[in-house]
């Protein structure tokens, strides 16, 4: 039984965990919102649109197995503060970007400050959640993200009607240099992501034995990890087009940005619901609703007229981060507690590098095929996840089995 202390402790470690994934993804889908911005002040290519977004998921990809590591000999908090510092020092120097050049600069800077964000923080709950209710717990971290999504973009669309770009960049910059010295003390005083302990290593036998990685299910973490590559490189070519296709329709800057807030605040509702979802009818059935409720979802806003377009996005929304969650929570069944940091470094890194190089393949299908075409490949390429996800019945049983013997 947790005393109230502790159970009191934990919720405050989740808080500040949440509150931190709140801030750095709101840097990461503000940029969302500027594409189109950057597009036309700088007359970039759809191309050169999709190598830019992917410059800053590049660096987050690069930076997340290395934060991981780092965080083994100097502990979690401070790998997290330096990278929260570095994102808003990145942002703060898009303020002063003269062209593409100066912007993917800027952003790969910020990219690598962000890529300390998911698996460090996913490593401080999973680890206060150890003895309770994890999967929750890290279902809460997650739609704190969303929240994020939903708030910066929505703000900054309403700020540009009136403002430069320029001016966004810089404040929310600077407002992620003041987070960071907020994460320093807030985690200071509860004590957690300090130095760790030396952790014990193992050989890596693929048959649930901890391998130097932690991975107790090698089988089941390659399938996860598959399906989650999928995944979020479908949903990285969908979140950097999207606005194009709404802007081909009619959509102001302003629209742009409240169809972003109906598909993060759907995303956001998709976090819970699925997990409840999950709940009922476990964790493959619930992977392969969303991502037929993905595919399906792209493939029909691409005929609808805006109007349509805006109804439907929170629908789609839900399903897109609907498979994300699901499968992002299942990531600690597979691996040893104490190599969490290297895990979901691992699962984070291979995840986020096929979001890194997706939109700049699928900018140069735009650039030959047009928006709506690309979108459409797009679609079909979310559906092949299914298979996938019905692949990792077995392993999930067998992880849950080793842990309850």
């Amino acid at each position: 039984m947790v005393t109230m202390p502790a159970a009191r402790h934990r919720r405050h470690v989740l808080g500040a965990s949440c509150t931190t994934h709140f801030i750095h993804d709101g840097f990461s889908d503000l940029i969302i919102l500027l594409l189109p911005v950057w597009q036309a002040e700088f007359a970039l290519s759809l191309s050169q649109v999709g190598a830019i977004s992917s410059t800053y998921s590049g660096a987050m990809t690069i930076g997340q197995l290395p934060a991981g590591l780092a965080s083994e000999r100097w502990g979690e908090r401070r790998i997290l503060v330096a990278g929260t510092a570095l994102v808003g020092l990145g942002f703060c120097l898009l303020g002063i970007a003269g062209g593409a050049f100066g912007l993917a600069l800027a952003l790969a800077l910020a990219g690598i400050g962000a890529s300390t964000q998911h698996p460090l923080n996913s490593t401080i709950v999973a680890r206060a959640y150890e003895d309770g209710p994890r999967r929750a717990a890290l279902g809460i971290y997650n739609f704190s993200g969303d929240l994020g999504k939903m708030a910066v973009p929505g703000l900054a669309a309403l700020v540009l009607a009136t403002m430069d770009w320029r001016y966004v960049t810089t404040g929310y910059g600077g407002f992620g240099i003041v987070a960071a010295v907020g994460i320093l003390i807030v985690f200071g005083f509860l004590k957690v992501g300090g130095r760790p302990r030396n952790v014990p290593s193992g050989n890596s036998d693929g048959h649930g034995r901890t391998s130097d990685w932690g991975i107790r299910q090698r089988k089941g973490f390659v399938l996860l990890s598959a399906t989650s590559m999928i995944d979020g490189a479908a949903r990285a070519a969908f979140m950097t087009f999207l606005p194009f296709l709404l802007i081909s329709k009619g959509a102001s800057i302003e629209t742009v940005g409240f169809a972003l807030v109906l598909v993060f605040a759907g995303g956001a509702a998709g976090k819970l619901v699925c997990g409840l979802i999950a709940e009922r009818l476990g964790i493959v059935r619930t992977a392969v609703l969303t991502e037929l409720a993905t595919g399906g979802g792209i493939l029909l806003l691409l005929p609808l007229p805006l109007t349509a377009d805006l109804v439907l996005l929170p629908a789609v929304g839900l399903a897109l981060n609907g498979t994300s969650s699901v499968l992002y929570a299942s990531v600690a069944e597979f691996v040893a507690p104490e190599r969490h940091g290297r895990g979901f470094g691992l699962f984070m890194t291979l995840t986020i590098g096929a979001w890194a190089i997706s939109p700049t393949i699928f900018g140069i299908l735009s650039d030959l095929n047009g928006v709506p075409n690309t979108l459409a490949i797009v679609g079909l390429f979310a559906l092949t996840t299914v298979p996938l996800a019905l692949a990792l019945t077995g392993p999930l049983a067998a992880a849950n089995d080793s842990q309850s013997a």
